[in-house]
């Protein structure tokens, strides 16, 4: 039995500890930065250490019932979070380990560490993350943890302590004084600095849901994604992504220390309090270097108005910084176009969709864009959402659509977009990844890019696009210092973070490709898209064993899509186990059951080493119009047959460059 007196505040394992009064992990006695929801998660493991703990508890006891909230991404994302914090591996786990699509359990031994009570106070329990009130009573020196106030130290008598009290008061006076004096005068390089009256850089803070009803939570993200998006499209002023921004909600941290974390000089928070089809926005924007509070407002209008007040804000924040505006962001930031209560929402939950980039996620996606158009026939931004869908549901990388089938459509939808609205990078965007997907039209795709760069700075699926582009020419290095760009402006982006290894491994930087795309995978287990490209890294490598688990998972996971079971048997083929690879290869081209592009057939002959049938169905993806195939030039798979006159034809016909 216990004893009474003690009570256990905090836990060690390794070289870590975690304060569960303070909700503080250190690792040697220094504190390691961790978000909220990862911390709460180390606290939850830790209370069942040795159990497994499922993800539907994590998902109760971390969001509340129906939050309107991607509940997988953001779980893998706080899991990693930790991961990270304690230098630990899903591979090969210390502490955390993982029991796919169950759960997690902490592994590692853990000692508990016990301080006195004291009788004349009962314990209070403190929350998570919240610091104990501290009880004017209570002699200080009680809870000091250090040598020269050790746990037994309320045992020691008067005599003793006074003098040390008395030494420490002294000394944590001085500590203060020179703190308070290098926070005042010594410079912080960690913050972004602008010259006197002027700031150059900023983070939007999500806004705080006040309404009733929780379920609205997507609402305020999206009140929050929308005032980044047009705040981004100031080209003096540099705005953090709506993912670092995120990372921050319900974490209520110091200000000041989120803007030396992303480096900003200026911070804007707000609420949104929501209420039939009324909405009220109260918004703030903090100099931070100063810590002075530079500007308030509350604005309330129709839900359908929604888009002016949004400008509004954006104006007023824009009034006080005093970046320096272009007569083009005039434009933009005076122009407002009204939209419908069900439209918005319509939209935002597409978006919401649209960012899983899976079969599912793409068809729910474009039901929810459809549905806005159909109640705002003149939404822009929904056209573009729209467009979107249909490019990427018939790219090489999802392929379970034909090109023939949705080409029309995103083209259509992009071009209505832009007719609607030709200031949204998100229209430019559409329309030239229609141009490159679609229309191998390189010129007008690569100038589309360009002009969606050109409004909008901070957008960063526009330097993904572009990175497409260049990759298709060739041109490696700056495909990934472009995808690198988009990388750092959602660094958080499964999307982001799977494109980055794809473009890596293409580039045939192989060992790069498999730490980025370990990493995605550590973000999102049930992510298909890169252990299919992991797969094919290995393959590189002819680290064959290790390819064939990656697509074996992968094939699980994506229930037999064309792309993944071309990539087994191809891989298959390549280590030498021949008649596997053609049952798969004769499944493939048998296959009734949905659409299988020419382009993965190609691929399976040509490690079979038929390179003359494999160039057979390169052709028939050329005149299929297939996505794939407009990486003829670099895609390592078609190695084999890069000596043969007619893939040199294809390429000539292609107009890629030699």
């Amino acid at each position: 039995m216990k004893n009474s007196t003690l009570q256990v505040n905090s836990l060690r394992f390794g070289a870590y500890e975690f304060d569960l009064r303070a909700g503080e992990l250190r690792k040697h006695g220094m504190r390691i930065k961790l978000q909220e929801q990862p911390c709460q998660i180390l606290a939850i493991l830790l209370e069942h250490r040795g159990e497994m703990v499922t993800r539907e508890e994590l998902q109760s006891r971390l969001w509340p019932r129906n939050t309107f909230v991607d509940f997988d991404h953001s779980l893998n994302t706080a899991v990693m979070r930790l991961r990270e914090a304690l230098s630990d591996s899903s591979e090969n786990p210390r502490f955390i380990e993982t029991l796919p699509r169950r759960g997690y359990r902490f592994v590692a031994p853990v000692e508990e560490k016990s301080a006195p009570l004291i009788e004349s106070h009962p314990p209070q329990t403190a929350r998570l993350g919240a610091s104990p009130t501290a009880n004017p009573n209570e002699n200080p020196a009680l809870s000091l943890a250090s040598p020269e106030f050790p746990a037994t130290a309320a045992k020691k008598s008067d005599r003793v302590l006074r003098p040390r009290l008395f030494s420490l008061t002294i000394f944590l006076i001085v500590i203060v004084l020179a703190a308070s004096f290098g926070f005042r005068y010594l410079p912080r390089p960690s913050v972004a600095v602008a010259p006197q009256g002027r700031m150059t850089s900023l983070v939007v803070l999500p806004f705080e849901n006040l309404s009733a009803d929780k379920d609205q939570a997507y609402f305020a993200d999206g009140m929050t994604d929308e005032l980044i998006a047009h705040l981004a499209k100031i080209r003096s002023l540099r705005v953090i992504s709506r993912t670092s921004s995120m990372e921050y909600k319900g974490t209520h941290k110091a200000l000041s220390q989120i803007a030396r974390d992303l480096n900003v000089d200026s911070v804007v928070e707000g609420t949104v309090l929501r209420s039939g089809d009324r909405v009220r926005i109260t918004a703030e924007l903090v100099q931070v270097a100063t810590d002075r509070h530079l500007w308030a407002e509350t604005y309330e209008s129709q839900l359908g108005d929604i888009l002016t007040l949004q400008s509004h804000v954006a104006s007023a924040i824009v009034n006080e910084i005093r970046v320096k505006l272009t007569p083009e962001d005039q434009v933009r930031l005076a122009t407002t176009r009204p939209v419908s209560t069900q439209s918005y929402e319509n939209y935002l939950k597409g978006r919401y969709y649209w960012n899983k980039r899976s079969q599912e996620g793409l068809t729910k996606a474009i039901d929810y864009f459809q549905l806005a158009i159909e109640k705002d026939p003149n939404y822009a931004l929904a056209y573009a959402g729209l467009a979107d869908c249909y490019s990427i549901i018939g790219s090489a990388i999802v392929g379970t659509v034909p090109a023939s089938g949705v080409a029309p459509q995103a083209r259509a939808a992009a071009l209505k977009s832009l007719e609607l609205d030709d200031t949204l990078a998100e229209a430019h965007t559409s329309l030239a990844t229609v141009r490159f997907n679609y229309d191998w039209d390189w010129n007008a795709a690569a100038s589309g890019f360009r002009r969606a760069v050109e409004l909008n700075p901070s957008y960063a699926t526009a330097y993904q696009r572009n990175s497409l582009y260049l990759m298709s020419m060739g041109r490696t290095s700056e495909s990934i210092a472009e995808m690198n760009r988009a990388h750092d402006l959602d660094p958080l982006s499964i999307s982001m973070n799977f494109s980055l290894g794809w473009r890596l491994y293409m580039a045939r930087e192989y060992d790069q490709a498999i730490e980025q795309l370990r990493n995605t995978i550590d973000m999102d287990p049930a992510f298909v898209l890169p252990h299919l490209v992991l797969g094919q890294a290995y393959e590189q490598k002819k680290a064959y064993d290790q390819a064939i688990a990656e697509l074996r998972r992968a094939t699980e996971l994506s229930l037999g899509s064309p792309p993944v079971l071309a990539a087994l048997a191809r891989t298959l083929a390549v280590s030498g186990r021949i008649t596997e690879a053609r049952n798969l290869l004769e499944q493939l081209q048998l296959s009734k059951r949905q659409y299988v592009s020419p382009f993965y057939v190609a691929i399976v002959y040509a490690g079979l080493g038929e390179n003359e049938r494999a160039l057979d169905w390169l052709e028939k993806a050329y005149a299929d119009h297939s996505n794939a195939i407009v990486f003829l030039k670099v895609d390592p798979q078609l190695d084999t047959l890069r000596s043969y006159p007619r893939f040199h034809e294809l390429q000539r016909k292609l107009r890629l460059p030699e």
